[in-house]
């Protein structure tokens, strides 16, 4: 009794005992979303943006309940340096962009060129950052308006020290190698935690600077 073979789509190659998927033309890195790195990132992103959302929540909390806040209304640290430090880092996301566009291109050349400009803003904003907080209003253990301001722009700090350290290392590499496709996702994911940094600094700039005005 013979049985009777099911029909195979026309589309579907026959898959024979010794056959193999060739995936020696497959890429070996990815951007966005299909890079493993990417949502390393974006988690490391959220877990610090709630970290800061909480700060600002206290910020305000502790302020409700001291009708002499900051420090019997003094009015808040200087606008000088907080505000320098908001123009440059305002204009690092324009070599920065470059470099994550050129990232995606596979263009060497703008990628060097990028990532030259974001390291010299960058470093000019740690030296702004250290008169930051060299000229704070209030010692970080005087009160809780202190170590609230302290919290916020050390917990920043971090992030940008962190991150233009990763800038240096993945400059010298673009010079010296070794050139390999994944470093241009690297780079491309570099420069989405830079945007971060840029996009967190301009609210926590608000609270410490121009909230006590007001």
């Amino acid at each position: 009794m013979s049985r009777r073979r099911e029909a195979t789509p026309a589309s579907v190659p026959a898959v024979r005992r010794g056959d193999a998927l060739d995936v020696a033309n497959l890429p070996s890195y990815g951007f966005s979303h299909r890079s493993l790195m990417w949502w390393g990132t974006a988690g490391m992103m959220a877990i610090e943006g709630v970290a800061f959302g909480f700060m600002v929540v206290i910020y305000f909390y502790f302020r409700a309940l001291d009708p002499g806040w900051p420090r019997g209304g003094t009015g808040g640290p200087d606008l000088f340096w907080g505000s320098l430090n908001a123009v440059l880092i305002v204009v690092s996301a324009i070599p920065n962009t470059v470099a994550e566009k050129a990232a995606m291109n596979r263009d060497l050349p703008k990628v060097r060129m990028g990532l030259v400009g974001l390291s010299l803003v960058s470093l000019g904003l740690c030296v702004v950052r250290w008169m930051e907080f060299t000229r704070l209003n209030v010692g970080f253990d005087e009160s809780a308006y202190g170590s609230t301001v302290w919290t916020l722009l050390g917990l920043h700090t971090f992030n940008l020290v962190t991150d233009v350290a990763d800038t240096l290392v993945l400059t010298v590499l673009m010079y010296k190698g070794p050139l390999e496709g994944k470093r241009f996702v690297d780079i491309a994911e570099n420069s989405g935690y830079w945007d971060f940094i840029v996009l967190t600094w301009l609210p926590i700039y608000a609270v410490i600077y121009w909230a006590p005005k007001f």
